[in-house]
C-alpha cells in the first residue's frame, strides 16, 4: 500500500476572525498528480485560485520518496538525503508495485532495480511487502488538512491497482472526489485554457506524454456540444489511448548509472566492483539523473563524484551520443504507444491536427526527434506545462465537483482502456435429450467504452440461485509481456442467493428476469450495484365503479368480468449478492494500527524537535541579551551571576545529553529558564513600552482639556453638555494627571533592578477611561438637535447674515453648499482667522457638514476642530474613529 498524506500550506498573515477562517479553509479542494518519481500538489480556495503547492523546500514538486528507520520517517527531499547515505531504508518508485501480487513481473523488475530492499510476498493479500518495515508511507505534513482531493492515476491503471489507490487514500483520510487519468487531467488543463478555440467542428489532438517511469499517448477530440441541462459548452473526448508500461526516463538513468559503474571499474582505482557497493551505485545513480539532465542541452558532460568509494573520487566524460547507443532500443520503442492510440481509435496520423508533447522525458532530444519521424508532422508542440499540466487539470476537475466552487462547464468522457464482460455457464437441453452446460460471455463494456455510464445486464433462464463472473474481455491488442503484468483477468465472482425464493413468492406473476445493475463510475472503478428479480403482476382495475340504483343494477357474466381492464404492477426484488473479490483486500486493523502507531510517532517526534529547537534558541538568545546594555541596566551582580550560570549549565547539558533528552524533560529545563528570566523580561519590556504610552497619555491630556475649556465657552443658549457631564470630565482629567505624576515620581525614586510601579497596563487603562469620556460627549454632539432661535431675533439679524443666507437655497442639496465670500472685483476671498492663517476647512464650511441659518452649530462646530486639532498631533495612533 501507499498511504498518502496531503496538508496545504499554513497562512502567513494574522487572521483575526478564526470562524471565518476555519469555514474559508474547510472548502478548499486539491489535486495530486502522483507520478511514479515526483508528486505535484494544485490547490483551490476562496480568494486562492488554480496554483500548485510549495512544499516546505519552497519547490514545485516532491520526490515520492519515504525514508523508514528506527523510529524516524522522512519525506520527500528529506528522504532522498539520506538515500545516497543509506539507500536499504529508502523506499521510491513505489508506483509500479502498487496493486501487484508477488508473481508480478514488475515486483522482479523493482527488486532487479533497487537489489538494496527485500521483498517479501504477504500471504494474506498476496501482494508484497519490503523486509525490514512495517508499511510504506507518504505524507506532505502542513497545518491546515485539506479532505477533498482529485487523484491522478496513469490511464493503463486497472481495476485492482485504481482500487489500491482508493483504499490508501481511504487509510490517509482523505475524501476522494475522483480518480482522474493523467492523460485526461493534461487534456483537460489544455481544453479549459484554450475554451475560445474549441467550436462545433471536431478537433483531434494527440497528447504524447513520456514521464519517469512510463510513457502514454492519448488521442483527444474537442468540439462544443448541446446538452438538456445546460445548453451548449465544449466536451473532450478521449478516443484512443496507447502505453508503454516501462518507457520512461528512469529507465535510461539506470542504463547511465551502469555505464558509469562500468568506467569507474576501467579505470582500475580499486579492486573491488563498485556495482557491489550499495552506497555507491545510489551515488552514480544520483549522479547518472543530473547527467540526463545535462545532456539534454549539451552535446558533452564531465561526470564527477567526490568519495564515491573507499574515498576515491571519480570523473569521466560522457557525450550525448554515447547516452543515445545505451538507450537505443528504448528510443526505438518511442512510436508504438502512438501507433497503438491510433489504433484504438481508428484514426489515421493524418487526422491528427497536432502532437503535444507532456512529460519530464519528452525533453531529451533523440525522443522528440525519434517521434517527429513517426508522426510524420513539420514540428512538435510544446506549448503546455509538461510538468503541471496534470496537476493543474485535475485542480479544475476537482474545483468542478466541489460544491463550494464554481466553474465554466467543460464537458469530459473518458475511455475505459479495456474491456470488461460478464460470464456465465447454463445448463441447456439438445434435441436428443442430453444436457450440457454452455458457457455464456456477454460484453459489458467495450474497449474505449466512454465513462461513467450505467448498464443492466439480464438473466431470462435462472429460476434458482447462480453464480456468474465479471472478468476483462479480450486484451489481445497487449504484448505478451504486459499480460504478465496485467495479472488475473477475472475481476469478480458473484454468487446470487434468494433467487428460488423470489419465483415461489411471485409464482403467478410474469417474470422479465433477474437484471444486474452495474456502474463504472467517475474514476473508471466498476461497482456492482444491485442485482434484482423484476416481475409483472397483472391484477383487475380496483378502481371503485359509480353507484347504481337496484333498478340499475345487472347480473355480471363472465365474459363482462374479462373485458375489465387489467393493469400491469412492476415488482422488483432485490436478490442477495455474494462478492468474492480477485483485487487486492481492506487493509487489517493490525495494518491501521502499525500506520496509527507511525503517525504517533511522527508527532511525538515534531513535538520535541519544537521543544528542543526553543530551548536551544532560548538558551543562545538570553546568552546574548546579557551582554546588551538594556538587560544589564535591569539587573542586580547576583542576579546576573544566577542566570548566567544556569544558562551556561543549561547549554552544557545540550551537549552532553539534551539531544537525546526526552520532550518532557524539555518542557521541564525550558520552563525553569523562563521562570528564572521572568523578572528580568519583564522589566526590560516595562521600560521599553513606557515612552510611547506615556506620550499618548500626554497627547490625550491636552487635547482632553483644551476640548474642555472649548465646551465651556459655547453660549449657553447652545450648550448641549449638562454641568454634571463637564465636572465628571473635569475630575477624569485632573485625576489621571495626578496619578501619572505621582506614579512617575515614584517611579524615579526606584532602581531600575526593582520591581517597576508604573506599568504599561494601568497606563493603557488611565488613555482607555479618558478616551472613553471624551468620545461620550463628542458622540452626543454629534447628534444633538439645534435648539429653536427667537423670531424676533431672526429679524435683527444683520445685513450680512441675511446676504449669506439668501445665497443659499432651501433645498436639502442647496443647504449643502457654502459660497465663500467675495471681493470686489467678483473674485472669492479668504480672511485669515484669529491666528493669521488660513480658514481651516471647519471655519470655511465644507459640503459634508450640515448647515443650520446658514452657519454650523456651535457644538458641531466644536467637534469638527476637535477632530482636526487631534488629527493633526505626531502620535496618531490612538485617533478617535468618526
Amino acid at each position: 500500500y501507499i498511504y498518502i498524506y496531503i496538508y496545504n500550506q499554513p497562512e502567513r498573515t494574522e487572521c483575526w476572525n478564526y470562524e471565518k477562517y476555519k469555514r474559508k479553509h474547510s472548502i478548499a479542494v486539491m489535486s495530486v498528480d502522483l507520478g511514479s518519481e515526483w508528486m505535484k500538489i494544485a490547490l483551490v480556495k476562496p480568494g486562492v485560485p488554480m496554483e500548485i503547492v510549495l512544499n516546505k523546500e519552497s519547490r514545485r514538486k516532491t520526490p515520492v520518496a519515504v525514508c523508514l528507520k528506527e523510529n524516524e520517517r522522512l519525506f520527500g527531499d528529506s528522504a532522498l538525503g539520506v538515500a545516497v547515505k543509506n539507500p536499504m531504508v529508502v523506499y521510491r518508485f513505489l508506483q509500479s508495485i502498487l496493486g501487484k501480487t508477488a508473481d508480478n513481473p514488475q515486483v522482479a523488475q523493482y527488486q532487479k532495480h533497487f537489489p538494496e530492499h527485500q521483498l517479501l510476498r504477504d500471504e494474506k493479500r498476496g501482494t508484497v511487502f519490503f523486509k525490514f518495515s512495517d508499511c510504506s508511507t507518504l505524507q506532505r505534513n502542513f497545518w491546515q488538512p485539506i479532505k477533498d482531493a482529485v487523484i491522478t492515476v496513469p490511464a493503463y491503471f486497472n481495476q485492482a491497482e485504481r482500487r489500491a489507490v482508493l483504499q490508501a487514500a481511504n487509510i490517509a483520510g482523505l475524501k476522494v472526489l475522483q480518480l482522474i487519468n493523467d492523460n485526461t487531467a493534461v487534456a483537460l488543463n489544455y481544453g479549459v485554457f484554450r475554451r475560445k478555440d474549441i467550436n462545433s467542428t471536431a478537433q483531434n489532438i494527440l497528447f504524447y506524454d513520456m514521464g519517469s517511469g512510463s510513457t502514454t499517448a492519448t488521442i483527444v477530440t474537442y468540439q462544443t456540444v448541446k446538452t438538456k441541462e445546460s445548453g451548449t459548452h465544449p466536451q473532450l473526448q478521449i478516443r484512443g489511448v496507447g502505453f508503454d508500461r516501462t518507457l520512461g526516463g528512469f529507465e535510461m538513468e539506470l542504463r547511465l548509472r551502469d555505464h558509469l559503474a562500468k568506467l569507474f571499474n576501467e579505470q582500475k582505482k580499486s579492486k573491488k566492483d563498485v556495482r557491489e557497493n550499495l552506497r555507491a551505485m545510489a551515488k552514480l545513480l544520483k549522479e547518472a539523473q543530473r547527467l540526463k539532465t545535462v545532456l539534454s542541452a549539451n552535446a558533452e558532460h564531465m561526470a564527477q563524484i567526490e568519495g564515491l568509494m573507499d574515498d576515491i573520487d571519480f570523473k569521466a566524460k560522457v557525450t550525448r551520443s554515447e547516452f543515445e547507443a545505451l538507450c537505443e532500443d528504448l528510443f526505438d520503442r518511442v512510436p508504438g504507444p502512438v501507433k497503438e492510440a491510433l489504433a484504438a481509435a481508428e484514426m489515421s496520423m493524418d487526422e491528427i491536427e497536432q502532437v503535444i508533447l507532456v512529460g519530464g522525458s519528452t525533453r531529451v532530444p533523440k525522443v522528440q526527434d525519434v517521434l517527429l519521424k513517426a508522426v510524420g508532422k513539420e514540428e512538435l508542440s510544446k506549448n503546455i506545462n509538461a510538468d503541471e499540466a496534470a496537476a493543474m487539470g485535475a485542480v479544475y476537475q476537482a474545483a468542478a465537483l466541489s460544491k463550494a466552487f464554481k466553474v465554466k462547464p467543460f464537458l469530459v468522457r473518458d475511455a475505459a482502456v479495456f474491456p470488461i464482460q460478464v460470464e456465465f455457464s447454463r445448463e441447456t437441453e439438445e434435441e436428443d435429450g442430453i444436457k450440457t452446460m454452455k458457457h455464456n460471455k456477454r460484453i459489458l463494456f467495450q474497449r474505449m467504452a466512454p465513462y461513467p455510464q450505467r448498464k443492466v445486464i439480464t438473466f431470462n433462464r435462472y429460476m434458482d440461485d447462480f453464480v456468474f463472473y465479471i472478468n476483462y474481455g479480450d486484451l489481445s491488442f497487449l504484448g505478451e509481456q504486459d499480460l504478465k503484468v496485467f495479472g488475473s483477468q477475472n475481476l469478480t465472482m458473484v454468487k446470487l442467493s434468494g433467487v428460488g425464493s423470489s419465483f415461489k413468492k411471485h409464482s403467478d406473476a410474469e417474470s422479465k428476469g433477474i437484471k444486474a445493475h452495474f456502474n463504472m463510475d467517475e474514476s473508471g472503478v466498476l461497482i456492482l450495484d444491485r442485482v434484482s428479480n423484476l416481475v409483472l403482476d397483472f391484477k383487475t382495475d380496483a378502481e371503485k365503479p359509480e353507484e347504481k340504483s337496484d333498478a340499475e343494477k345487472v347480473e355480471e357474466t363472465e365474459a363482462d368480468k374479462k373485458s375489465k381492464p387489467q393493469k400491469k404492477s412492476k415488482i422488483s426484488e432485490d436478490i442477495t449478492v455474494e462478492l468474492e473479490v480477485n483485487d487486492v483486500l481492506d487493509p487489517s486493523t493490525e495494518d491501521m494500527e502499525v500506520l496509527q502507531d507511525l503517525t504517533d510517532r511522527d508527532l511525538e517526534k515534531q513535538e520535541r524537535e519544537k521543544t528542543l529547537n526553543s530551548l536551544e534558541a532560548f538558551i543562545f538568545e538570553t546568552q546574548d541579551k546579557m551582554y546588551q546594555d538594556e538587560y544589564l541596566a535591569v539587573v542586580t551582580e547576583e542576579e546576573k551571576e544566577q542566570i548566567t550560570g544556569k544558562l551556561s549549565e543549561a547549554s552544557n547539558w545540550m551537549d552532553e545529553e539534551g539531544y537525546t533528552a526526552g520532550t518532557k524533560e524539555l518542557k521541564e529545563k525550558l520552563s525553569e529558564l523562563k521562570k528564572l528570566c521572568k523578572a528580568m523580561f519583564f522589566r526590560v519590556e516595562e521600560r521599553k513600552k513606557w515612552p510611547d504610552r506615556l506620550a499618548a497619555l500626554d497627547s490625550m491630556l491636552n487635547h482632553s482639556t483644551i476640548f474642555l475649556k472649548s465646551v465651556r465657552l459655547i453660549p449657553e443658549g447652545d450648550q448641549i453638555f449638562t454641568e454634571v457631564e463637564l465636572k465628571m470630565l473635569e475630575r477624569v482629567i485632573n485625576e489621571t494627571m495626578t496619578w501619572k505624576n505621582e506614579t512617575v515620581a515614584e517611579q524615579e525614586k526606584l532602581s531600575p533592578t526593582e520591581k517597576p510601579v508604573l506599568l504599561s497596563k494601568d497606563i493603557e487603562a488611565k488613555h482607555s477611561f479618558l478616551d472613553r469620556e471624551v468620545n461620550y460627549l463628542l458622540n452626543k454632539a454629534k447628534f444633538a438637535k439645534p435648539k429653536p432661535k427667537d423670531k424676533a431675533k431672526d429679524k435683527n439679524t444683520t445685513s450680512t447674515e441675511n446676504s449669506n443666507a439668501n445665497s443659499t437655497a432651501n433645498s436639502t442639496e442647496d443647504a449643502e453648499k457654502v459660497i465663500p465670500p467675495k471681493s470686489d472685483d467678483g473674485e472669492s476671498k479668504l480672511e485669515l482667522n484669529s491666528a493669521g492663517h488660513r480658514p481651516s476647512r471647519t471655519e470655511f464650511g465644507h459640503p459634508c457638514h450640515r448647515l443650520y441659518k446658514n452657519r454650523l452649530r456651535p457644538a458641531e462646530t466644536l467637534f469638527h476642530a476637535y477632530l482636526n486639532d487631534f488629527s493633526q498631533t505626531a502620535d496618531c495612533s490612538y485617533r478617535p474613529l468618526w
